[in-house]
């Protein structure tokens, strides 16, 4: 099948022009690991101060803290995990991996668990020790300032708060010197580590895996929880899309023409008061445009009617068993939508002009074949969703627009079929790209049918 790639094609009275057919940014970095996060895994002081810059240094901002904070459905749905469920905390120890304010530990807490270690990387560490105490939960909590794979299990708690392994081991043994064996060290180590009962955490971003702070947990994981019985919270996660009709797609269309236009009347002004051409630049002014207006996903608060067929499930993560390796992205996963015209015979017209994605994630027992016999139950799961659906959360959606929208002929069908496809941008590991391959099909009122070749477009995740 034909692929089309910068090229405008009509069919149907649709015009449509298509990004780069390239899903990764390029790179001068030939550093194979460039799309591991850096901060934790590199000993180059630079990626460690541009990763805090551009990710961590806004969570030490309590501004930033309270727009989640005054989530009520992000709220909510933590808040009745742990408190609905507080027989799977009590005499629990339990660790908040990313606490910021430090709210989930004193949850955690306040539901009976044992010990709560809150970790966390930024300056927010210090607010978070002030809300534990002022909360009189600082004698089970402890604050841990730092990152997640580098921190330890403090040596007096073995005994203080009897710490057990799930081999029953009831106190730190002697490791191997890293000199010695380093990785006989770090195996003991780590076994050692696993004395924690629950690992919670927010760790989702903007269609969900922005950010990668899942890394983050699935690190912790490994390092920290029982294995067999250990449970994470939320403990499954699922990507989806679906196709949307939204207002906003025609605001972003018209401040990119518009944005063109004042490009050209500079070019005159340029030209007549200075004698100078800056015409040379055009396309490459172009090229910023576009891939700020048209080839960027776009954050959206999405009402309910804005989507027009139900969602496609392109990802699904059990995060008792996921890998690093599932973290870094979407494989090519298919989709299929078919979309009605409402039929209504309203003046204005219907159309498709993007796709837009969001998550769900649940608060469960395991339900891998060791976790379902040795894992904790939660009798009383909660699920929790960033669609329209719900109202708006902080997370709000993603929407990835079209060059130009697809009509929907009055009681007319159309049929998209297609994959997505989603990996880190080697310029930041922290950061995606989503690359959508799709086929049209109309079928309009009087049975004619048309179907125009393979549309292939590459959006960053900003």
């Amino acid at each position: 099948m034909k692929i089309i790639k910068s090229v405008l094609v009509s069919c149907c009275c649709l015009v449509m022009q298509t990004a780069s057919s390239s899903i990764t940014n390029n790179s001068n970095n030939s550093n194979d690991d460039d799309d591991t996060i850096p901060t934790f895994h590199t000993q180059d002081e630079q990626q460690k101060a541009s990763d805090y810059a551009n990710y961590f240094s806004a969570y030490a901002d309590l501004h930033h803290q309270k727009i989640m904070l005054t989530d009520t459905h992000r709220m909510t749905a933590y808040h009745d995990a742990i408190m609905k469920n507080q027989h799977v905390f009590r005499d629990k120890v339990v660790m908040d991996v990313g606490s910021g304010s430090g709210i989930l530990a004193v949850w955690a807490a306040k539901a009976g668990a044992k010990r709560v270690y809150a970790v966390e990387y930024t300056d927010m560490a210090k607010h978070a020790r002030k809300v534990v105490e002022a909360n009189g939960v600082d004698h089970v909590v402890t604050v841990i300032q730092g990152a997640v794979e580098d921190v330890t299990i403090p040596v007096e708690d073995w005994e203080a708060f009897n710490l057990q392994t799930e081999e029953g081991a009831a106190a730190a043994k002697e490791c191997p010197a890293d000199d010695d064996d380093d990785d006989a060290s770090i195996s003991c180590k780590q076994q050692q580590s696993k004395v924690v009962d629950i690992i919670i955490s927010e760790w989702m971003g903007y269609f969900l895996l922005r950010e990668s702070m899942l890394d983050s947990v699935i690190r912790a994981r490994d390092m920290f929880l029982k294995p067999k019985s250990g449970i994470l919270l939320p403990s499954h996660a699922t990507m989806l899309i679906a196709p949307i009709m939204n207002e906003d797609h025609h605001m972003v269309i018209e401040e990119y023409l518009e944005g063109m236009d004042n490009w050209n009347d500079y070019l005159v002004n340029a030209k007549k008061q200075y004698g100078v051409d800056m015409s040379i630049l055009t396309e490459e002014y172009d090229k910023e445009q576009r891939d700020y207006y048209l080839n960027s996903s776009h954050y959206v608060q999405l009402d309910d009617d804005t989507i027009l067929a139900p969602p496609s499930v392109v990802k699904t993560l059990d995060l008792a068993v996921c890998t690093l390796e599932d973290a870094k992205g979407v494989d090519e996963t298919e989709f299929s939508f078919d979309i009605e015209s409402s039929g209504s015979g309203a003046d204005d017209e219907e159309e498709i002009n993007g796709f837009a994605g969001w998550f769900t994630v649940d608060f469960q027992s395991r339900t891998d074949e060791v976790g379902k016999q040795f894992g904790a139950k939660m009798t009383n799961p909660v699920h929790f969703s960033s669609s329209p659906e719900i109202g708006d959360t902080h997370w709000g959606q993603q929407a990835f627009y079209f060059a130009s929208a697809i009509p929907i002929q009055s009681n007319g069908k159309v049929k998209i079929d297609g994959t997505m496809e989603m990996i880190r941008s080697k310029d930041n590991a922290r950061l995606y790209n989503v690359k959508l391959q799709y086929t049209i099909g109309a079928a309009a009122a009087d049975g004619l049918n048309n179907v125009m070749d393979m549309v292939e477009s590459v959006y960053k995740i900003p």
